[in-house]
């Protein structure tokens, strides 16, 4: 039985079983590697009156951003505070670059060169932590498609020059737990056509995309079919006839014979913030009947999703019911591809909360969105550190690099370096 890719889950677990990396020793390798993707990042500035070279001021908002600044003065002041520190692996010929020059840097930095240089650090990253910890997941590639909105980036609402809140658009690899893509889109229509040019350029063999109703379109499913890649679209009211025929089939009768049955039949349950959980998840393969068929492609179930909620405190109930179409019929692959959709809104989450993106105001477009990819980055990379923190929270973690960051870092990023992580396996065995 397929099942979604959690390597994520398992390699906490393999870090579990101990990795003591006790080390103070500046991460001069990591960054000297993130260093190397930086290079064919453009520098658009005048050649002649560059002060400080970029990868220097890019370097300083990584780690500043880890360290929990979120403002463009915020990196200024962390620059000063540790200038001694970063002076051990940049220059820094003439200093700390000041808050006006982050900014103005970040606005010409072309944003899917900045994408390709963070996403391939962490790609890297990932592949040398499979090979060192041994890790070789071959199960689903799961990957989400969504959308966010930026609040504190849009200017005069309810006004004729209104500036309308950035909208940006998730490609989200849930079993590894980093963006691929960030797309800015003028509105929330062009989310479909944006989702579809990125899905078409790439590789999703092996994958399973998840999506919500806006993204359950022909030609986007037509795209992820000719990719080589599975899909599993929400319903709603934008399809409303499909949505109707679909709810109409899952009757309570056709439920209870699918329960019985158990074949197609996939439950789950938990409790957690005084809430239990009763999930059930229905797979038919009858698909004959629906008469639009040839037009969506490797249409092979419809699934009616039940969650069923009780507050443990007050002991009300609560219920709610969802549908979906798929191109695969395993119906607990299906259950783990819709439950963990939740990863790119988890990402979202983390960019508001942990990151302070709602309270950004930055004006200048290009360079929040810049902003945003580090941002991004610096939550894949924390992530994967968490075990090595006792699991404390993302916030945690950026608080705990301010209180204590020269040793907190060393231990982050020294995390990276295959020597300094093989030597802290060696010693968590003997």
């Amino acid at each position: 039985m397929a099942r979604v890719n959690t390597f994520i889950l398992e390699y906490g677990e393999r870090l579990k079983a101990g990795v003591d990396l006790n080390t103070t020793r500046p991460p001069k390798k990591t960054m000297q590697r993130f260093i190397r993707f930086l290079r064919p990042v453009t520098d658009e500035r005048l050649a002649g009156m560059i002060d400080y070279p970029l990868h220097e001021i890019v370097v300083i908002v990584f780690i500043a951003t880890l360290g929990g600044a979120s403002t463009w003065h915020d990196m200024e002041q962390f620059g000063y505070a540790y200038e001694k520190w970063f002076r051990k692996f940049l220059r820094l010929a003439n200093g700390i670059p000041s808050h006006d020059t982050f900014r103005r840097v970040f606005g010409l930095i072309k944003t899917e060169q900045l994408e390709a240089a963070t996403v391939g650090f962490i790609a890297d990253v990932l592949t040398r932590l499979k090979t060192v910890l041994k890790l070789n997941n071959t199960d689903v590639r799961h990957i989400c498609v969504d959308g966010k909105e930026s609040r504190g980036t849009g200017r005069k609402r309810d006004t004729s020059e209104a500036v309308r809140n950035l909208q940006t658009l998730h490609i989200y690899d849930n079993s590894h737990g980093i963006c691929l893509y960030s797309r800015q889109i003028e509105n929330k229509t062009n989310e479909i056509p944006v989702a579809q040019s990125i899905l078409g350029s790439m590789d999703l063999r092996g994958s399973i995309v998840t999506f919500d109703a806006m993204n359950t379109q022909k030609k986007t499913i037509a795209i992820i079919r000719e990719q080589k890649g599975d899909y599993i679209g929400a319903l709603k009211g934008n399809h409303e006839i499909m949505d109707g025929e679909v709810r109409d089939y899952f009757t309570s009768a056709r439920c209870e014979q699918i329960r019985v049955k158990g074949v197609d039949y996939y439950r789950s349950s938990e409790k957690a913030h005084n809430q239990a959980e009763t999930r059930e998840f229905f797979l038919t393969r009858q698909v004959s009947w629906f008469q639009d068929l040839d037009q969506w492609s490797g249409l092979k179930s419809f699934i009616c999703y039940k969650k069923k909620m009780v507050n443990l405190v007050t002991g009300q109930e609560t219920t709610e019911e969802r549908f979906y179409i798929a191109s695969v019929t395993d119906v607990a692959l299906c259950a783990d591809a819709i439950r963990g959709h939740w990863g790119v809104e988890s990402l979202h989450w983390h960019l508001d909360v942990s990151f302070s993106e709602d309270d950004n105001t930055t004006m200048d477009r290009q360079a929040f969105s810049n902003l945003s990819l580090i941002n991004k980055m610096c939550l894949s990379l924390l992530k994967l550190c968490k075990p090595l923190f006792k699991n404390s929270s993302v916030r945690s973690m950026r608080k705990l690099f301010g209180w204590k960051m020269a040793e907190s870092l060393a231990v982050v990023l020294g995390f990276f370096s295959d020597e300094e992580l093989l030597d802290a396996i060696g010693s968590a065995a003997r």
